[in-house]
């Protein structure tokens, strides 16, 4: 089977595009390794940021549909010590222009735009192949295959397409996540709730800290943050839920106990995930026929910049393309060309993690909020 423009990932960068593509009246198919939208939980909250993620959307014709999964007061943001002393509590005033959204809500929305078959579910990428003229053939593991005129890969860090423009893989950063949840936390943990707040909650120190932030109904999404080696958590046992969360919170030894809770108290069992990127400046030579968005392009450590970054990818390569209906290798050099500058500037600007974890925690972040 051949297709115009083919769209590996159904992620929120790779939905965009397919929303902006349908609106322009282009016609594209987007294939996805997951089995259906409800395959794995989403995330947590995404601050969609009025200076590229609310642009994406507004191109993208969902700025109403938008508004209305906007989760009020969650930009709140709160600092503590490990004794859980307040060092820093800045109020969502409603004034702030990065409104808090439930990942997992925004890709539904987005898959809601999309007129029905658009993805292709149960389709992962087994392997990409160049045919010459700037088609591409994709296999899937269940042995069917496609070839398309335009691929673009919105495939994420693991990217199957980037090796069709790029020798880069991700690298480790030397920092891994620990995602927990507490569920319903007014009413059944509600030290765990003072505590965190409305919005989000940081303890940061050198090498570690404790993220949490406040959900829909009242959730408590926590992450712990660790600066150790891939073979430290090698020997962390993930397969015993209990043993693992036991060793996890050895490192948090004299921390305040309302916040070692958010660890102990949890109510999914943790999840391990090691932080990747790509150079800061990649970039690829202009290649016929495909080119890549979102983490895919310029997978960076988390500093709130990732999401927003895809979601413009995807809206503004849609523009690109649907400017130039009959001269895609100009639509896809003009795409790339601003989106590697964009990708380089945002997240140079953005708090990293050294920044969060490094040397002079938490008080060079507190400087940042505050203007000092």
């Amino acid at each position: 089977m051949t297709t115009p423009l083919t769209i590996i990932g159904a992620g929120l960068g790779g939905l965009v595009l397919a929303r902006v593509l349908h609106v322009r009246g282009v016609p594209c198919t987007v294939y996805e390794a997951e089995a259906s939208p409800a395959t794995r939980a989403q995330g947590g909250l995404l601050d969609i940021r009025d200076y590229n993620g609310q642009p994406a959307l507004e191109m993208a014709g969902l700025t109403g549909e938008f508004r209305k999964i906007i989760l009020e007061g969650r930009q709140a943001m709160r600092i503590l010590d490990r004794r859980g002393t307040l060092l820093l509590d800045v109020p969502d005033d409603g004034t702030g222009g990065s409104p808090e959204v439930q990942r997992g809500e925004l890709r539904q929305m987005l898959l809601d735009s999309l007129p029905a078959g658009t993805v292709r579910w149960g389709h992962k990428v087994s392997g990409v192949r160049t045919l010459g003229e700037g088609r591409h053939e994709v296999s899937f593991a269940d042995g069917t295959a496609v070839v398309t005129n335009v691929l673009v890969g919105a495939d994420g860090a693991w990217s199957r397409v980037r090796p069709l423009l790029s020798d880069a893989t991700p690298e480790y950063t030397g920092f891994s996540f620990i995602e927990t949840h507490l569920f319903d936390g007014d009413a059944r943990h509600p030290t765990s709730a003072e505590t965190v707040g409305g919005g989000a909650m940081m303890v940061l120190e050198p090498g570690k800290g404790i993220l949490a932030h406040r959900e829909r109904d009242g959730n408590l999404h926590t992450w712990v943050m660790l600066a150790r080696s891939q073979d430290w958590f090698a020997a962390v046992d993930f397969t015993d839920p209990d043993v693992a969360t036991a060793r996890i919170v050895q490192e948090f030894d004299g921390w305040a106990p309302e916040l070692t809770a958010l660890v102990t108290d949890g109510e999914t069992p943790p999840v391990l995930r090691h932080i990747f990127t790509l150079p800061a400046e990649h970039r690829w030579d202009r290649t016929p026929g495909v080119t890549l968005l979102g983490d895919a392009a310029h997978l960076a450590a988390p500093n709130g910049e990732g999401a927003n970054l895809a979601l413009l990818d995807g809206a503004e390569l849609g523009e690109a393309i649907a400017a130039h209906p009959d001269d895609v290798e100009t639509a896809l050099a003009e795409y790339e060309q601003a989106m590697f500058v964009r990708s380089v500037g945002a997240n140079a600007e953005g708090p990293d993690l050294e920044d969060m974890l490094g040397d002079g925690t938490p008080h060079k972040l507190i400087n940042a909020f505050i203007g000092g």
